[in-house]
């Protein structure tokens, strides 16, 4: 199977570099921000966000080269990922990702949120200094979607009457949003046409969703270590994932043990029995399947290179994850 690393061989170098300017530019010299800063440096981290932006600029490069505006937008993009992370860590309460201790239980919850706060300054702040309108409009709107889909997320818990369609909105802010605009602002960078705006935008959310789609299969079927936290623990939790919501329709004993927030013993372990018993799975990795054949057709436009074989190799990996 193909592995991220593969994956973005093409950006190698650039990733190193990435990495390199994350750390002057977060300028982690006190305690706290190089806490947050762990969710960029530690070994679990793929950095696939901000490779996917640099996949997609030396794609529309017409010499592969790439220039400082496309580099910043690839830092910004994965600034903006990791302070939502440390966010979403205090929201979720948990205490590790990917085996790394979070901002907040290293210190507490009111130093992460400030610390959260200041990366999405700091990102911010580089944006602007990108001088165009239009990619700041992009970026901003990522940071709206994501706490959009933060509170989407808390007011839905333990709702058995929410729809798939409220479920993809949530998805899409959550995890698509920052990957569809993120690409489609390389677009704008890049003096690409409306039609190729719209089309890089498309690619980055239908790959997004699928992403988020496969993760939510993962619940169910992965393991602790291949989740980096515990497995089932979104139903455990309340939010109603894909495989959840197909399976209602066919049991509606979940909706009984969904609505008493699984209070009684035993409840939490008969409602995962109920969703991998069901057609909820199959169902969920047929809508993965067809985000990511979506995703890849939006982009087989692109001149060859490199870079456009390793984007269109990337719809296969997210579904890969499953096998």
């Amino acid at each position: 199977m193909t592995t991220v690393t593969e994956l973005l061989q093409p950006v190698e170098l650039d990733l190193e570099n990435l990495v390199s300017n994350l750390r002057s530019l977060i300028g982690a010299k006190h305690p706290i921000l190089q806490a947050a800063a762990e969710h960029l440096f530690s070994a679990g981290g793929k950095r696939l966000r901000p490779g996917i932006v640099l996949l997609i600029s030396r794609a529309l490069s017409p010499d592969g080269e790439l220039s400082s505006r496309h580099r910043r937008l690839a830092e910004i993009t994965e600034m903006i990922h990791t302070a939502s992370l440390v966010h979403d860590d205090v929201v979720d309460e948990a205490s590790t990702r990917r085996g790394v201790a979070t901002v907040h239980s290293r210190f507490n919850h009111r130093i992460a949120v400030l610390a959260g706060d200041f990366l999405f300054a700091q990102a911010s702040w580089h944006l602007a200094n990108l001088d165009n309108l239009d990619v700041v409009k992009l970026l901003s709107r990522v940071i709206m979607d994501l706490a959009d889909g933060e509170v989407k997320q808390g007011l839905y818990k333990f709702d058995s009457g929410q729809t798939l369609e409220t479920y993809l909105e949530k998805s899409y802010c959550k995890t698509a949003s920052l990957i569809a605009n993120s690409v489609q602002a390389v677009g704008v960078l890049s003096e690409q046409s409306d039609e190729h705006l719209k089309l890089l935008h498309y690619f980055g959310k239908q790959l997004g969703l699928a992403f988020q789609v496969v993760d939510d299969i993962l619940d169910f079927t992965g393991n602790d270590q291949q989740l980096g936290k515990p497995a089932s623990s979104d139903l455990a939790s309340g939010y109603l994932t894909a495989p959840a919501l197909y399976a209602l329709k066919e049991n509606p004993k979940l909706s009984l043990l969904i609505d008493r927030e699984f209070s009684i013993e035993g409840d939490i372990e008969e409602a995962i029995t109920i969703v991998t018993t069901s057609g909820g799975i199959k169902r969920t990795r047929e809508l993965a399947e067809k985000f990511a054949k979506q995703s890849h057709e939006a982009i087989l436009w692109l001149p060859d290179s490199p870079s456009r074989r390793a984007l269109l190799e990337l719809p296969d990996f997210v579904l890969s994850r499953l096998y």
